[in-house]
């Protein structure tokens, strides 16, 4: 099954994601193939589609990000508010994952992308502020590939002024 593929995926990079993650996920996608490594564009060259759920929820990780970019950039984020922008956007993610409706393929290349921001977000509760920062990096490139992968209209880049 696919998700149990996920799974190992997120695992091997260090991720513990709790009950709630594995309870909710279980919404129905046909997982036949495992994701792979790096988001492609679909086979015509065009990005994927997105549903309003999707679209929600990346919209929320990328307010929440916003709001804290120029304190992440200047140094100035608590490893506290950095535990719980983590929990935001793993709450996001979860949201996303037990709501979106896509076909298998866009699914897959989904999976990528939450896969580099949960992993992401796991690394912003490290002990360390470069480890923390790294997880934050992570989280916005996932943003990054999100919005180069997957349609979504009206996306706006992520800037310290996003929020």
């Amino acid at each position: 099954m696919f998700f149990k593929r996920i799974l190992g995926l997120l695992a091997a990079v260090g991720l513990s994601l709790g009950g709630a993650l594995a309870a909710e996920h279980h919404h129905g996608h046909d997982h036949h193939a495992a994701a792979p490594a790096r988001p492609t564009l679909k086979a015509d060259g065009t990005k994927w589609t997105t549903d309003a759920p999707l679209r929600n929820g990346m919209e929320q990780i990328r307010t929440r990000m916003g709001a804290a970019l120029a304190d992440i950039h200047g140094g100035r984020l608590t490893a506290a508010q950095y535990r719980k922008l983590s929990g935001d956007v793993r709450g996001e993610v979860n949201t996303i994952i037990a709501s979106c409706k896509l076909d298998p393929q866009a699914d897959a290349q989904l999976h990528t992308v939450i896969g580099e921001m949960l992993a992401g977000a796991e690394k912003m509760t490290e002990k360390s502020k470069a480890g923390r920062q790294r997880g934050a990096v992570a989280v916005v490139k996932g943003l990054e590939d999100y919005a180069a992968y997957f349609e979504h209209p009206g996306w706006q880049p992520l800037t310290a002024e996003s929020h």
